[in-house]
């Protein structure tokens, strides 16, 4: 017989799987997520899918819509805005700590991996850019050397990462992406922290024009950056 804190770890697992599947955009925003179909697939009872979808809900990257039950998270524009804002300062502020903070090392692995990235977008490789990308995000997060900053903005760039990876679908976004890059990692490298602040302030709040802009949804214009 299973112990039973067995249903809870492969719940566990199943919502990591899941949540990756919705980060790295296999799962789109407003996909339905089928209880009895993903039971099946991981080969596994009900009752762990629906505890898995219950962490997925609490994290933001799943909803609970009535008549539809679970959906990859497609939050209203003016929240998603919200968020997007709140990405923003999150990090800009990891950016202007980074420029202050980082290491030799760590500015030297930041560089390293946004030259690696030049590659990815004249491949078009769509799929190991997103990676790349939460990769580099995460360095500027560790570089502020902030642990509950980096928490924060790590989980709010979680939560907002299908809506950030569906981006890359729109045409040359990956090319500029890479050039918003290039000029964070700039004043990083020269330890010039409002102008990192600023520069990622704008690469956030393009990202978050471009996901509207491939979705149909109109962009604000209170806001310009």
């Amino acid at each position: 017989m299973p112990s039973p804190a067995a249903p809870a770890t492969r719940a566990e697992a199943l919502a990591e799987t899941l949540a990756e599947r919705i980060v790295s955009g296999a799962l789109k925003p407003g996909q339905r997520l089928d209880e009895q179909a993903l039971a099946a697939e991981a080969g596994m009872s009900r009752t762990p899918v629906r505890e898995a979808l219950r962490r997925l809900t609490a994290t933001g990257l799943v909803e609970l819509r009535p008549h539809r039950g679970a959906v990859v998270a497609s939050p209203a524009p003016d929240g998603l805005r919200a968020a997007f804002e709140l990405l923003a300062e999150m990090e800009a502020l990891c950016a202007r700590w980074s420029a202050l903070r980082m290491a030799p090392q760590e500015r030297a692995a930041l560089e390293e991996l946004h030259h690696a990235m030049a590659a990815l977008v004249r491949a078009g490789d769509r799929t190991g850019y997103r990676a790349a990308n939460r990769r580099l995000h995460g360095l500027i997060y560790a570089g502020a050397h902030n642990p509950p900053l980096a928490e924060v903005a790590q989980s709010t760039h979680q939560r907002l990462a299908p809506f950030r990876g569906a981006q890359f679908e729109a045409p040359e976004r990956l090319a500029r992406s890479h050039a918003e890059h290039g000029q964070v990692v700039a004043c990083l490298m020269r330890a010039d922290a409002e102008g990192a602040a600023e520069a990622m302030r704008r690469h956030i709040f393009s990202s978050g024009a471009s996901w509207e802009s491939i979705s149909g949804r109109p962009e604000r214009s209170e806001r310009r950056i």
